[in-house]
């Protein structure tokens, strides 16, 4: 009973930060943005957020706060937009006849953004080392001397490496 009435006032609270911020955010996304669609879908989104954080009622500063959240999704935004550009253009260069359908493209798209929310998870020496031996193909010998490390220090990015990829594999 308790988690029913904890739950219909977070609601009543998102609804309140809802009507008082909603209009507000949507215009801040709007100015960065240029594109009244895509400020729509950020600000509902940045609520969703919210819902699902359930912290809606605890905010000192709502406004610093959804603007905080909004702004990930705008980088979110670009990032998405940038890896889609960029496979289009790899695509463009193939011979037509290797024109993937419209579903293994949707399904390559997810697949890269998977790909670089993990790389974006590692630090700047882990993820050179992962892509080394892993996209490149070299050694550990080989990737420790490109990298200026000890093969053991290899060792140890690549487990880290694989550990961060099985979490979010997990998650």
């Amino acid at each position: 009973m308790s988690t029913l009435l904890s739950d219909t006032a977070n609601h009543a609270q998102l609804d309140v930060l809802y009507r008082e911020h909603h209009s507000w955010l949507r215009g801040w996304l709007r100015q960065r943005l240029n594109s009244s669609a895509d400020a729509a879908d950020l600000a509902q989104d940045t609520f969703i957020r919210v819902l699902l954080a359930r912290s809606a009622g605890s905010l000192r500063e709502p406004r610093h706060y959804l603007a905080t959240v909004a702004r990930g999704l705008v980088i979110d935004l670009y990032r998405r937009r940038s890896l889609e550009q960029a496979y289009l253009e790899a695509l463009a260069l193939q011979p037509e006849r290797y024109e993937p359908s419209a579903e293994a493209r949707a399904l390559i798209l997810d697949s890269l953004l998977a790909i670089d929310r993990m790389l974006d998870g590692l630090g700047e020496r882990t993820r050179a080392i992962f892509l080394a031996v892993q996209l490149d193909g070299l050694s550990y010998e080989k990737a420790a001397e490109r990298v200026g490390v000890s093969v053991t220090t290899v060792r140890k990015h690549l487990a880290s490496a694989l550990m961060h990829c099985l979490l979010l594999d997990e998650a």
